[in-house]
């Protein structure tokens, strides 16, 4: 399971202007509806906000991976956002975030959810990956390093 096969380079924010967890959620989800996906932004904010109700998603060292799950979709997609400044997340170790990956799924698609759940989390882990995103320049080359990394794991 490749993330690069859910990650298309225009679901890449390199710089997110978002300054909260809602604005975030609902920037990282816009970027579905610019390639053409018909989906409706403000319902995969809210299942992400239900999700978040849960426990945040923002599981430390400046990362979050919200998720959820949208009956009617077809493929798992995943989009990535970048904060220099960082966000507050209400992440675990209440730091700001500043790398998000954000993954929409069928709604019956609880195995490949849940093993690519696990693989982005395996990817974050390793420090110089996070560091490689926060220094890289251009969209093209956070695609770059996520894919070269997706390729390692």
């Amino acid at each position: 399971m490749k993330i690069t096969d859910m990650l298309k380079k225009e679901f890449v924010i390199e710089d997110l202007k978002s300054k909260n967890k809602q604005d975030v959620l609902a920037e990282l989800s816009g970027v579905f509806l610019t390639s053409g996906l018909k989906l409706d932004a403000n319902f995969l904010v809210k299942i992400l906000q239900e999700r978040e109700k849960q426990g945040s998603t923002g599981i430390g060292d400046g990362i979050a991976i919200p998720h959820g799950k949208l009956d009617g979709l077809t493929d798992m997609i995943v989009s990535f956002g970048r904060s220099h400044d960082g966000i507050a997340f209400d992440a675990m170790d209440n730091r700001p975030v500043h790398i998000f990956f954000l993954l929409m799924a069928p709604e019956n698609s609880a195995g490949p959810y849940l093993k690519t759940l696990a693989k982005l989390s395996k990817m974050l882990k390793d420090a110089s990956f996070r560091k490689t995103l926060m220094a890289a320049k251009t969209r093209d080359q956070l695609y770059d390093v996520i894919a070269f990394k997706d390729e390692e794991c």
